[in-house]
């Protein structure tokens, strides 16, 4: 406590070393974060949304629907960097409560663009995009408390 009042106060006189100077130096503040995060979740939803209008494109709108909708989720999965910072964003997807909900949405990812790009499958790109949207709401979900458990308990009482 006595540290964090000497810095406030203008008082702290030690040398914080060359490595805390360049976390400084190319550290965002908080408003550019927001901003930035507010700009790459904006792009996302708007390739998922034209990703979504280019569907109904013919012969070529399911390939260019799994290739916005995957980059708009891919952006709106990056604008969180800007909030938390690409370390401890990395840190906390790989934590053990979301680690299988990380591992579904990059598999989801990969797989829709494999089917879109390699396979030239127009109906497993349609799976793939219905099971990217599902794990990356089941990955968002693990980040409010006890939302999964509600979801879970939501459809037992719907199923039973």
């Amino acid at each position: 406590m006595d540290k964090l009042k000497k810095v406030l106060s203008g008082q702290d006189t030690e040398d914080r070393g060359g490595l805390s100077e360049v976390v400084e130096a190319t550290s965002f503040s908080s408003g550019t974060r927001i901003k930035g995060f507010i700009a790459c979740f904006a792009a996302g939803l708007l390739c998922s949304l034209l990703g979504t209008l280019l569907l109904w494109v013919p012969r070529k709108g399911l390939y260019l629907f799994a290739v916005f909708y995957t980059f708009g989720n891919i952006a709106s999965l990056g604008s969180t960097v800007f909030l938390m910072g690409p370390v401890k964003q990395l840190k906390r997807m790989t934590e053990p409560t979301r680690l299988i909900a990380t591992i579904m949405v990059l598999l989801c990812i990969v797989l829709t663009l494999c089917s879109a790009f390699w396979w030239h499958n127009r109906g497993l790109a349609l799976i793939f995009c219905i099971l990217q949207s599902l794990a990356l709401t089941w990955y968002s979900l693990s980040y409010i408390p006890f939302a999964r458990d509600a979801v879970k308990k939501c459809f037992a009482v719907c199923l039973a």
